[in-house]
């Protein structure tokens, strides 16, 4: 499947705020964000005035898209999908978002970024419910348990990691024994229990013109 795979600072500064895409590293000076929250570009620096309704509207979905490491078409599968299901669709989407094998790893410390759990979990070093799983999106559901296959636990990347993790905390609704390497959803997470800056709503409003 196609991924980005360009700077990822450039990503950051282009919707002007941290999206934390290069794990510990953009807690330190290093990030570029913190030395250049400007848009990337030769003429990032003058960019400003007035952005139309639809360009806000955009850019949040653009946002959205790459904190989660999710391109266009697959995106709109999501929010296809958000739609059709009870409930509030932009709730929904995010829902859906946050159930990514990717995400699951990353958000119970085994990986200090999507981008690095993505890779981890491609690279065969994750099982579900006992069955190794190497799909990224692989929707994970309230009761399933992830861990780290034994022949990975010794994995510098993840037991940096599961070290750093304490830097943006584990989240409620999901439970992780790190000692055996392995942790449990579950619940799966209410609105107010994902504090990044999104407004879904424009996401909605943008894709019901």
């Amino acid at each position: 499947m196609a991924r980005y795979s360009g700077p990822a600072c450039r990503l950051c500064r282009r919707e002007n705020l941290k999206l934390f895409l290069k794990g510990d590293r953009c807690y330190t000076d290093k990030c570029a964000f913190e030395r250049r929250s400007y848009a990337p570009g030769q003429h990032g620096q003058r960019r400003g005035g007035k952005i139309s309704g639809y360009g806000i509207q955009l850019r949040e979905k653009q946002k959205v898209k790459r904190i989660y490491g999710v391109l266009e078409r697959q995106f709109r599968r999501y929010y296809s999908t958000a739609e059709r299901q009870k409930g509030i669709t932009g709730t929904n989407l995010l829902i859906l978002l946050e159930r990514r094998l990717d995400n699951i790893v990353y958000r119970m410390g085994f990986a200090s970024s999507r981008n690095q759990a993505r890779q981890l979990v491609r690279h065969n070093h994750f099982a579900v419910g006992g069955k190794k799983v190497n799909i990224p999106s692989y929707p994970v559901k309230v009761g399933d348990t992830i861990e780290v296959r034994e022949k990975s636990r010794k994995i510098p990347f993840i037991l940096e990691a599961m070290e750093t993790v304490v830097r943006r905390e584990i989240p409620p609704w999901v439970e992780v024994d790190g000692d055996n390497f392995r942790g449990v959803v579950k619940t799966f997470p209410k609105r107010e229990e994902l504090t990044m800056p999104i407004n879904e709503q424009l996401i909605v409003e943008l894709y019901s013109k």
